[in-house]
């Protein structure tokens, strides 16, 4: 039976990994659906090798780029809407949610309304509108599968238990290339300082959330809605090898941890394949080479953004799509060089302080929420 894919934010770091992975796995696997953003040229590479039926970018500017270099006849939707109807048009049995930040949501909360198997790597989706999503997937038979690697392997771990049986699940940070700096070199942080993170390779937008760590503080959120876990049963511990990609420890004081090399395309394969298991390209771990498996308390000081992802969990509503909005505004500020590195952290928990909070949002709440918390952090630079 053919096992059809569609690929969402195919021509960044995690669409790219799952199209490798896919095309290794062969048949009866086949892509389906391909859709980016702005990137014609890789999209229409992508689709040229593939074929698959309908290909979709959001920047209606760029369809004519793509539709040039396109060397077949496939479906090609343009425009804001492109992902979601690229879901109404393709039947599919898995969609691969790769989209970064808020723009893949409501394709997101599409994938869940058709009831299909989700391989969840957008996790804005969730930290925005949790409280929307997980309800929505109990009523239609969707299936949830991070992808995250954390997420993975909490997801790997819980498979088969109670939820009664966990005291508290550990999400594993690196700590990003700032662990060990001094309070005044971190005054000093570039934009490409930011983007060398140690041990995983990621597009620029989750490398520099990963730096602040507000990648993690959005994982607090994610843990919280994918295994409905309270904020106190949530910890974050930093271990810089990232080779225990999580752990849970059980209520009789067990604790069970999922390894394996710093390789993203092993937790997609896994959320494809889910619940069998398949050989995968990636490098197998040598537990003899290994020098060290070191854990460390996290730094709240160092890293503030972390009690925002607290901050969520515990009043829910809107705030998560204000941190997520305000986060992206504040990230592409710091990438054009308008703000420093830690304004970041700072002016995202203003506006999360600030915003007009509503506790039981419907999903226009939540994207006016979003719209509103970027316009905050634009008029913040410019006080």
């Amino acid at each position: 039976m053919s096992k059809r894919v569609i690929i969402l934010g195919s021509t960044g770091s995690i669409g790219s990994s799952a199209i490798d992975v896919i095309s290794r796995m062969g048949d009866p696997w086949e892509i389906v659906g391909l859709a980016a953003g702005s990137r014609a040229a890789e999209l229409a590479d992508q689709a040229n090798r593939f074929r698959p039926r309908v290909v979709a970018i959001s920047e209606a500017e760029a369809a004519p780029a793509l539709t040039r270099l396109l060397e077949y006849a496939p479906t090609v939707l343009a425009g804001d809407d492109a992902m979601v109807r690229l879901l109404d048009e393709q039947a599919c049995e898995c969609v691969v949610c790769a989209v970064v930040g808020s723009s893949g949501l409501k394709a997101t909360i599409r994938a869940v309304e058709l009831g299909r198997r989700i391989a969840l790597a957008n996790k804005e989706a969730l930290v925005m509108a949790g409280a929307l999503i997980m309800p929505l997937a109990a009523r239609t038979g969707a299936t949830i599968i991070p992808v995250d690697s954390e997420h993975s392997a909490i997801f790997q771990i819980l498979h088969g238990r109670r939820a009664s049986e966990v005291h508290k699940v550990y999400l594993t940070a690196s700590g990003g290339p700032f662990r060990t700096w001094s309070d005044e070199t971190m005054n000093e942080i570039t934009v490409q300082d930011a983007l060398q993170h140690p041990t995983w390779k990621m597009g620029p937008k989750i490398t520099i959330d990963s730096a602040t760590m507000m990648n993690k503080a959005m994982e607090i959120v994610e843990a919280h809605w994918l295994f409905g876990l309270e904020a106190d049963r949530i910890e974050v511990v930093i271990h810089p090898e990232s080779i225990v990609h999580s752990m849970v420890e059980f209520c009789d004081g067990s604790m069970i941890a999922q390894l394996g090399t710093p390789d993203m395309r092993t937790p997609i394969q896994y959320a494809l394949t889910f619940p069998d298991r398949l050989a995968c390209p990636t490098p197998r771990l040598d537990l003899l080479k290994l020098r060290q498996l070191s854990f460390h308390p996290r730094d709240d000081r160092r890293f503030p953004a972390l009690r925002l992802g607290y901050e969520v969990v515990r009043r829910g509503g809107t705030s998560g799509a204000v941190l997520n909005g305000a986060n992206e505004a504040a990230v592409t500020l710091f990438r054009e060089g308008v703000i420093h590195y830690r304004d970041i952290t700072r002016y995202t928990e203003q506006a999360l302080n600030q915003h007009n909070f509503n506790a039981a949002p419907a999903l226009e709440d939540l994207l006016a929420a979003d719209r509103w918390a970027r316009e905050e952090v634009a008029r913040c630079t410019a006080c």
